[in-house]
């Protein structure tokens, strides 16, 4: 079989990729960052998603697509989110489609329920609350009617917020603050349910949907999760730092970070401080039904994400990876806040 991944050099999309081609897929990735450790078995074609001539070129052949390019949150990319994440997946369905490929496999979101009552399923109204989220729900709905509408089967991989080995982002501050110490925070109390989900569990249910080939929507989470205030607390105790999870007040908290981030003086994104404090986890009973067993807890995946954030820190602060959930995060104003941590 021929895949073609888009974002494949990204950090779900180049894991995606790696296992495709470990079981002896034929693999091209689509990416306008080529990762310099990719196996040289695995193509690489320079292309952006909006690029139809360039999209409609790499689809020739191909078996399975597996679009997982996007615009991540802490990109802050504005109208771009639009472009990339809704239009551009418009534009890889369709190419799909005339290319007669045979399943088209859309990497999507848990930001598409932004403020929805847990535990969510298939049936929970969808709400999101940010650009980030809109963008992505715009671009399920978009390649939903394309896919519909040509007979391609689609499958819908929507994760909860991935950890695991070589995942970065806004945890890299929240790794680098408990390491040196530093108090770190919650928006609220942090009593919430909150659930994550490990790289490699999401690549389990990822190919347990592939292999099924039944079409449909798949929420992928671990099934083992406490409150976000325990989470953090067990990971403080783990690093064996003087660290302590401290509230701050709800509104004033989202307002402050509303205004430095509207002035660039924050990291975070908007899907990071509106739902920080928002109860979130999904029914993952489905999943479990058909098979899957997720192997880490959100603790099992917090000490072994702060593992590899240690052994590779200095590693990491001397390379620019090209993927945003790929590399360190500049912290901005928070560093103020950190030194009176």
């Amino acid at each position: 079989m021929k895949h073609l991944v888009t974002g494949g050099s990204g950090f779900l999309g180049n894991l995606i990729a790696r296992r495709l081609q470990q079981r002896g897929e034929d693999v091209s990735i689509l990416d306008i960052w080529e990762d310099p450790t990719r196996p040289k078995e695995i193509k690489f074609i320079n292309c952006d998603i909006r690029d139809r001539e360039g999209v409609a070129a790499a689809m020739k052949g191909i078996d399975i697509v597996h679009h997982n390019v996007a615009l991540v949150p802490l990109t802050k990319s504005g109208n771009k989110f639009w472009e990339v994440n809704v239009e551009g997946s418009k534009i890889a369905a369709e190419e799909a489609v005339k290319a007669g490929v045979k399943s088209f496999i859309h990497m999507s979101s848990s930001a598409l329920f932004g403020d929805a009552k847990c535990p969510i399923t298939n049936d929970t109204p969808t709400k999101a609350v940010e650009i980030y989220g809109r963008a992505k729900l715009a671009g399920e709905i978009a390649v939903r009617e394309v896919c519909d509408g040509g007979n391609l089967p689609l499958i819908v991989i929507r994760p909860r917020t991935i950890l695991g080995e070589g995942r970065l982002g806004i945890f890299q501050i929240l790794f680098e603050w408990i390491q040196e110490g530093r108090n770190v925070y919650v928006i609220g109390d942090g009593n919430i349910k909150f659930q994550f989900v490990h790289a490699l569990d999401l690549m389990d249910a990822y190919l347990l949907a592939l292999d099924l080939g039944k079409p449909g929507i798949y929420n992928v989470g671990t099934d083992r999760f406490g409150t976000l205030r325990e989470g953090l607390e067990n990971l403080i105790a783990y690093a064996g730092t003087k660290s302590q999870v401290k509230s701050l007040p709800t509104g004033l908290t989202i307002n402050t970070l509303r205004i430095l981030d509207l002035v660039g003086l924050s990291p975070l994104a908007p899907w990071h401080y509106l739902t920080y404090h928002k109860e979130f986890y999904f029914d993952v009973n489905p999943l479990l039904q058909i098979g899957w067993k997720p192997k880490y807890s959100n603790d099992e995946m917090f000490r072994e994400s702060y593992d590899w954030f240690q052994k590779n820190y200095d590693k990491l602060q001397a390379e620019k990876a090209g993927s945003a959930h790929r590399r360190p995060v500049k912290e901005k104003l928070l560093w103020v806040v950190k030194k009176f941590s």
